[in-house]
């Protein structure tokens, strides 16, 4: 189905009225496009993340606009001269999509991903390529994170490698469950995922499902570790070989006076999405939480990877 989508630029003094006087015409499904209500989203909720890129910072800036759709028929042109003849002061622009637009369009831009020396990630939709001795991980993301492509969980994929044979393994934040199902097939005996974000559960049961993992080898839930002891309290039935923490600086300090309770003896503890300049103030909490940090990565200039043990009695 073909939907014209339509964007009425404004000003941030106006953008409040613009959106009042398009409701009061019947425009629903609004969708507001500001700089400044961006950043003031990322100065109200910078716990969960280190870094915003740069380019999507350009592209918000000095834009207020606000977008709708309508349906692309005369009914849909004749609705849209309507609201237009209503507003003859507003500056609109249009152009038409299809609903596959929206839901396939970003495919394109994620293809096969080779990982270190035993991976190989292949989007769910893609024929896979010849292998050689690289194990395929088959992946739909969908809208949560976690495909192969960032730094961060590239490396914390390499520190898999040649570590998880018979190993039971913990990923805590584990988004589309990329490292937990890639640490499946490189031979861990089992695993268990959680994710503060309620989709992730369904997500990355369909991505270990399409990848032949039975539910018995793979247990995901939605949790904070952190803050809700009856949650912690539940994934703490055992101690884990490898615990895996793919996010970001502030919350990894923030687990690290809680790893020591999920590892088992001589465990390892794989941290990854610490931003340059952030480094040494994690190692230092990870020592005084009694974990020590033995091995570190680095990619792309900006991006941080530690392995790190709990020494037994430690």
């Amino acid at each position: 189905m073909k939907w014209i989508e339509i964007s009425v630029n404004t000003s941030p003094e106006r953008l409040d009225e613009v959106c009042e006087r398009l409701e009061e015409l019947g425009a629903g499904g609004l969708i507001i496009e500001d700089e400044a209500e961006y950043m003031s989203f990322l100065e109200n909720n910078r716990q969960y993340w280190d870094y915003i890129d740069e380019e999507l910072r350009r592209s918000i800036a000095g834009v207020s606009r606000v977008r709708f759709y309508l349906e692309e028929s005369m009914s849909g042109r004749a609705e849209l001269e309507r609201i237009k003849n209503a507003l003859p002061e507003e500056n609109f622009s249009c152009v038409t999509v299809r609903d596959e637009d929206w839901e396939n369009n970003w495919k394109q831009y994620y293809k096969p991903i080779p990982v270190g020396e035993r991976l190989l990630i292949v989007p769910e939709w893609e024929e896979a390529p010849e292998t050689g001795e690289r194990r395929i991980i088959r992946l739909n993301p969908g809208l949560i994170f976690g495909t192969g492509g960032h730094a961060t969980t590239r490396m914390c994929l390499e520190e898999l490698e040649g570590c998880c044979e018979g190993k039971s393994v913990l990923d805590l934040g584990c988004g589309s469950g990329i490292l937990s199902i890639a640490a499946i097939l490189l031979g861990a005996e089992r695993a268990v995922g959680c994710d503060i974000d309620p989709k992730a559960p369904d997500v990355a049961r369909e991505n270990a499902a399409m990848n032949g993992i039975d539910a018995d080898r793979y247990t995901v839930f939605c949790g904070d570790v952190v803050s809700d002891v009856d949650f912690k309290r539940k994934i703490k039935g055992e101690r884990y070989d490898i615990v895996l923490a793919n996010i970001v600086a502030d919350v990894i300090i923030a687990l690290a006076a809680h790893v020591g309770e999920f590892l088992a003896d001589d465990g390892v503890f794989i941290c990854s999405g610490i931003i340059d300049g952030r480094q040494d103030e994690v190692a230092r909490t990870l020592t005084a939480a009694g974990i020590e940090v033995i091995g570190r990565r680095s990619e792309d200039g900006s991006w941080h990877c530690f392995r790190c043990m709990r020494r037994k009695n430690g």
